[in-house]
């Protein structure tokens, strides 16, 4: 025979859990309907992520400055990740893990330098 007794602790866990995120989801939504911040108009419907109209033709051109951004983006992202473990092991690593990342981090701001100075992080 189980005992189901020892399994309360989980079902109460659960059930707090489960009251919380639903009060995280729902309490915000009631709050703003309460406040009137709901109010929609023009300006809070324009576009304002990518800068043209999301439903519109798929085969539309727009400009490659969003993929230049996004690139620029995810390569500072990833430098940001390699740089976390290489402070966490340069004790270990020593003089050669320290001129390594001098020379990965050269060639980002080189990299930058020449994005900057052709124009790529201008917006018109």
């Amino acid at each position: 025979m189980v005992d189901l007794e020892q399994y309360l602790p989980i079902l109460i866990f659960l059930f707090i859990a489960v009251v919380l995120s639903t009060a995280f989801v729902f309490l915000p939504m009631g709050v703003s309907r309460l406040t009137g911040a709901h109010a929609p108009d023009a300006e809070k419907l324009s576009e304002y992520e990518c800068g043209f109209p999301a439903f519109d033709d798929a085969r539309s051109q727009f400009d490659v400055r969003f993929y230049l951004v996004a690139i620029s983006f995810l390569l500072f992202d990833l430098e940001a990740s390699f740089l976390f473990p290489w402070a966490v092991s340069l004790d270990i690593t020593g003089w050669t893990g320290w001129i390594s990342m001098v020379i990965f981090l050269l060639i980002l701001a080189i990299g930058l330098a020449y994005e900057w100075k052709m124009g790529a992080l201008d917006w018109d």
